[in-house]
């Protein structure tokens, strides 16, 4: 009962910071008194509702959500790997470590000018975000994996226990909580990166097109329209992923 009523509560100051926010927004926009430089709430939303139900949007939705969500798979799939085996060899991570360290060190746009030039419009905003978000999934499974229970690691070298199944059974449990966070904050860095990835690159269909083709309109209400949707899939990604962790939380008491 306590857990539901913190829970409640929680959603309660979600829902009034984000009343709170939108007040501020509609306040700004009265004292600016101009849409093109900052619309108000309502024709911001107006006009996503306008938008919404075109075959552009559909097209340019789905064609975003397909970079985003194979951009997250990549990511997941080769930082597990690297990170699995950073975590078990000191060897391995210090021959990883310098190559992390330069693509966290690297501006995001540099990225995407440089796949600019390697890659077609639409390889780019994946190729791009599966660079950003590689070196996050990979560090955290890595301190996954290197959190595993050292006396039973012991025990287990002690009984001759493969090197298998002490992969299995303990230190891929010890570092589920650790790819959870990790696939939480990729899965949100993926979908910002795959849209500044195609607001660069203009895909054909991509919410990243939409908004580049409104700015060059002028049409600021139409951005802040697009903006939403990629807000509103990093929203849902967070809350499904918030989902997964309460879940594995409950399994594992």
């Amino acid at each position: 009962m306590e857990t539901f009523t913190r829970t409640l509560r929680n959603k309660a100051d979600g829902l009034l910071a984000l009343a709170v926010l939108v007040a501020v927004w509609k306040l700004a926009a009265t004292a600016v008194g101009a849409d093109i430089i900052l619309p108000a709430p309502e024709r911001v939303f107006s006009t996503l509702v306008q938008i919404s139900g075109t075959s552009r949007f559909l097209s340019a939705l789905g064609a975003t959500a397909l970079r985003g969500l194979a951009a997250f798979g990549i990511s997941m799939v080769l930082g597990m790997a690297f990170g699995f085996a950073a975590g078990t060899s000191q060897r391995f991570e210090a021959l990883l470590g310098p190559g992390l360290t330069v693509i966290r060190a690297t501006p995001v746009l540099a990225v995407i000018l440089i796949a600019l030039i390697w890659f077609p419009a639409g390889i780019v905003p994946v190729f791009s975000a599966v660079v950003m978000a590689f070196p996050v999934v990979a560090a955290d499974v890595a301190a996954g994996v290197r959190s595993a229970d050292q006396r039973l690691l012991d025990m287990s070298r002690s009984f001759g226990v493969s090197r298998r199944d002490v992969s299995l059974l303990i230190r891929l449990p010890s570092a589920m909580p650790h790819v959870v966070s990790a696939a939480k904050n990729a899965v949100g860095l993926s979908w910002k990166v795959v849209v500044a990835g195609e607001v660069l690159s203009q895909p054909v269909h991509a919410l990243g097109t939409g908004m580049q083709n409104a700015r060059v309109m002028l049409e600021t209400a139409e951005v802040f329209a697009w903006a939403v949707v990629g807000v509103l899939l990093c929203a849902l990604s967070d809350a499904l992923f918030d989902l997964l962790a309460r879940r594995l939380s409950w399994s594992t008491k």
